[in-house]
């Protein structure tokens, strides 16, 4: 087994999102993110798609199944190991599907209802923070409740983080419904980073426009993890790895205190695809981590 080895402060983060957990009735291993790399994990953070808050308060799904489905097991044992050699994990609740922020944005009560278990799940499978990924409307107020409560149930070790797609945070629209720089000017502190979506039509990274947009409006490249398809099977603005490689080598090496990058998702990453998608996560650790100073 490779040695563990955590980052040192300000080190680019490689953070994987794992949604597809079974490829034809397969499931889909993370232990490869271990076995085969040569020197170091790969992967900083691991983060488990996605969470769902359904009617009637406590009906969880972690895709389309209750987290604790019996065929979640594997998964929750290799969630084990991953955190056994040093990497965070984390899960992430929202997405694409609408609803689970609609009922967290209700009255006190109504909040309670779903919020509790939640909290539970989140403590019965051990994860060490949350991946907020508001692709609905939520009030600011809302989003403050959630991240107090979050953070109030789970002290200051818990990470927690937002997903939002690129326009969120150039001042343009977006999909979550919220005024970013007001949350980060109120809630900074509690917020590690953003996984900032650079696709599907929200923003680029074959230039360096939508980023440098970003940091024009006052965000430090310390918070904002650069987010990318990992195939182009997975949605629009797929960059082609070596391009990706050249643009990461620029973003480490120029902007100081560079936070990394997520890709969605794991299971048929390039340039491995299905057979060995490991490869995309220790293609991306050498970039960030030998460009490094």
């Amino acid at each position: 087994m490779p040695p563990i080895i955590p980052p040192r402060p300000h080190e680019p983060r490689v953070v994987c999102y794992h949604q597809t957990h079974f490829r034809n009735n397969n499931f889909v291993s993370l232990l490869p993110l271990i076995t085969e790399s040569a020197n170091l994990i790969p992967i900083t953070h691991l983060i488990i798609a996605a969470i769902h808050l359904n009617d009637p308060p406590g009906n969880i799904t972690l895709n389309n199944d209750p987290p604790h489905a019996s065929q979640n097991a594997p998964l929750w044992e290799e969630v084990a190991v991953m955190q056994d050699v040093g990497v965070k994990v984390l899960g992430m609740l929202g997405g694409a599907a609408k609803g689970s922020f609609q009922r967290l944005d209700k009255s006190e009560a109504e909040f309670e209802a779903y919020y509790v278990p939640l909290r539970n799940m989140i403590r019965f499978h051990n994860l060490q923070g949350i991946d907020l990924d508001v692709e609905e409307e939520m009030s600011l107020n809302g989003i403050i409740r959630l991240i107090d409560r979050l953070k109030a149930d789970f002290g200051p070790e818990f990470i927690i983080t937002l997903a939002p797609v690129a326009t969120a945070l150039q001042g343009r629209p977006h999909l979550s419904g919220f005024d970013h720089e007001a949350l980060e000017i109120m809630r900074g502190g509690s917020i590690a980073w953003y996984n900032t979506q650079f696709y599907n039509g929200w923003g680029r990274l074959e230039t360096f426009i939508d980023y440098d947009a970003i940091l024009r409006r006052g965000w430090k490249p310390e918070k904002i993890v650069v987010g990318v398809l990992t195939n182009p099977g997975l949605g629009h603005g797929y960059i082609e790895l070596e391009e990706l490689k050249r643009t990461l080598a620029v973003l480490v090496q120029f902007y100081r205190g560079f936070a990394g990058v997520m890709g969605w998702e794991y299971y048929n990453s390039r340039p491995g695809d299905e057979s060995m998608p490991w490869l995309w996560a220790t293609t991306m650790m050498s970039c960030v981590r030998n460009h490094h100073s």
